[in-house]
């Protein structure tokens, strides 16, 4: 009989799912065996065990892919690891701190192998090998050892060590050269080292809560019954209008290599050309007397062969001779005719469009995937590239959008809580000691809702009474970042969605209200970033969104099958995009989007 137990976990490590906790083997007439450093089992009034009170030994398991065991399942237990006591194991990872002791008889090591924060300590003698080359921060250790409770005086932080019997491989590091000493260093100075700063304890953490929100992204839309679509990163429409994409495009190597090719192999002459058109007329007037004179089979069939080879020539200097150095023009434009795509294409800003063709056949969909922006700002909101989740719902209107929109931001909040408590305290202590506060705030609440006319009347208002604004308040305007924090922070104290925008600052394909002046677009809104999630009902009526993309003064020709979503069989339907590393950002505290990216580009940079 096999019970398990899930309990709550008080170490720096994650929780464990409830099949990598705690396993109580219960059989008739057996006994438990406990560590000696822990108490006897206490009972319950009915006489049961107290199995949250105990320390069971246990075994763990090596991970399943890798020669090791992970160190979130040693610290992560219940028990900090203390019940695994007298067991002999292997891990791997890297030297946080390394530091020798006994006159050099024997060092003290912190290891981490990016699976928890937690480091697991080492204690390595001198007679198992050199010490010097396991100090360095950075070092790569692969060790094997019997894991043992640490001395009563020394228990403080772990209930567990390792004191290490054989060391398996070693990736040195010299400390001279290595750029990521164990002092502090600041996010700006780990930009120049992206391929480096994953060991650094804060973007590690930062990519462990990136990893649960995506797999929270996905469990929510799964779970709701969304499915996930890849939209192109190429892509030939520009959904937001501004025009601000990156072009994708072969002509400049093409053109670099026709000018490359024809310094090497100079051009045909006109000469040349003529010379060879003789050729060839030359050699057909042969094979035609040939015929006329009735010769033989072989000699007709040798003349149409120097025939067929003088023609193969003559097409070779023609179109050798056809060549042009630079980009190649027609009517006095770039020829996007002779382009990879036959046409100009571009990084997509947006998977919106794309998926709506899922979602007017699917019914519920998501994307989720990278898009690019040749935006050229340096503020510390913007990227060249960025992740967004993009749902689309069809037979749902703008109440409907706001209503899954308030569901996934609650979820995702909740999630972290849950699962990546750990990485949250750590951004407590190190960066926003109010991150985990905002995120408790969001999951328990009810988004405040008001129009954007009842949001700009709200901010008219606090102009009246002295409040100043770097940023004119009036209707019209598309809310700036101060507005927008305002609201969250100050005056409602909590995240906010307005909606019902203006049409002449939301973009094409957003639903026209009855009043022909505002557009059925939402906005959610939450403390520390403002714009979280844009959203809108989409415009299902053909006539009506054919003449805003006119309005838009977009060309109707590369969205003719947008259009057909209208001209057959339309439907009512919604969505939204949620900036993934803003989301990072409200969650972590972290002020620089740069930082919440495993690799930022932006302009002037793109590492790697």
């Amino acid at each position: 009989m096999v019970i398990k137990h899930a309990l709550q976990v008080s170490t720096k490590c994650p929780k464990l799912d409830i099949n990598d906790t705690l396993r109580i083997r219960v059989y008739k007439q057996a006994s438990l065996s406990f560590s000696s450093a822990f108490k006897p089992p206490t009972m319950a009034e009915d006489g049961a065990l107290q199995v949250d009170k105990l320390s069971i030994s246990d075994t763990v398991e090596e991970a399943e892919f890798s020669q090791r065991v992970l160190i979130r399942s040693i610290l992560g237990r219940p028990d900090g690891g203390a019940g695994l006591a007298g067991q002999t194991l292997k891990v791997g990872g890297w030297v946080k701190k390394g530091r020798e002791q006994g006159k050099g008889s024997f060092a003290f090591l912190e290891l981490n192998d990016g699976s928890c924060p937690a480091n697991l300590q080492l204690i390595i003698h001198s007679d198992v090998a050199p010490l010097g080359q396991f100090t360095p921060t950075g070092t790569c250790l692969h060790v094997e050892g019997v894991l043992q409770i640490p001395p009563e005086d020394k228990q403080g932080k772990q209930s567990i060590e390792l004191k290490v019997s054989k060391v398996l491989d070693v990736g040195a590091v010299d400390p001279a050269k290595y750029p990521l000493p164990k002092t502090r260093l600041t996010l700006e100075f780990l930009r120049d080292y992206v391929h480096l700063r994953p060991r650094t304890n804060t973007i590690a953490a930062i990519a462990r809560i990136r990893n649960a929100l995506a797999y929270a992204t996905h469990t929510f839309f799964q779970k709701h019954g969304f499915l996930y679509v890849h939209t192109p990163i190429v892509t030939t429409s520009d959904c937001e209008g501004a025009g601000e994409m990156f072009q994708v495009t072969t002509l400049i190597n093409d053109a670099e290599k026709i000018e490359k090719e024809l310094i090497k192999n100079p051009p045909p002459s006109q000469t040349d050309v003529d010379l060879a058109r003789g050729v060839v007329k030359e050699k057909g007037e042969i094979v035609a007397k040939l015929k006329s004179d009735k010769a033989g089979k072989p000699e007709i069939t040798a003349a149409v062969a120097e025939l067929s080879k003088a023609k193969e020539n003559l097409s070779r200097l023609e179109e050798r001779f056809k060549l042009k150095p630079g980009i190649p023009k027609k009517d006095g434009k770039i020829d996007y005719g002779q382009d990879f795509f036959a046409r100009q294409a571009f990084l997509t800003v947006s998977g919106q469009l794309q998926v709506e063709t899922f979602a007017c056949a699917l019914s519920s969909v998501y994307t989720f995937g990278p898009t690019f922006r040749a935006e050229h700002s340096h503020t510390s909101r913007h990227l060249a590239e960025f992740w967004m989740v993009e749902p689309e719902i069809a037979f749902a209107d703008i109440e409907d959008d706001m209503k899954c929109a308030e569901a996934y931001v609650r979820f995702l909040c909740q999630w972290l809580l849950d699962n990546c408590l750990d990485d949250m305290e750590f951004m407590v202590e190190k960066f926003d000691k109010n991150a985990i506060k905002r995120l408790h705030m969001v999951a328990k609440s009810n988004f405040v809702r008001l129009s954007y006319t009842e949001a700009i009347a709200v901010l008219e208002e606090t102009v009246s009474k002295g409040h100043k604004f770097e940023n004119k308040v009036e209707w019209g305007i598309d809310l700036a970042s101060e507005h927008e924090k305002y609201l969250t922070e100050v005056k409602f104290e909590s995240p906010v969605i307005v909606y019902n925008y203006p049409k002449g600052i939301k973009a094409f394909y957003m639903k026209v209200n009855p009043d022909k002046k505002t557009v059925a677009a939402m906005d959610v809104l939450v403390p520390k970033v403002g714009e979280l999630i844009g959203g809108s009902q989409r415009e299902e009526n053909y006539e009506v969104i054919k003449e805003r993309i006119l309005e838009m003064g977009l060309p109707l020709e590369p969205y003719e099958w947008y259009l057909d979503l209208r001209r057959y069989g339309t439907v009512k339907h919604s969505g939204f995009g949620l900036g993934f590393e803003r989301m990072i950002l409200f969650a972590t505290g972290i002020d620089n989007i740069r930082d919440v990216i495993p690799f930022p580009r932006y302009p002037g940079r793109a590492d790697l």
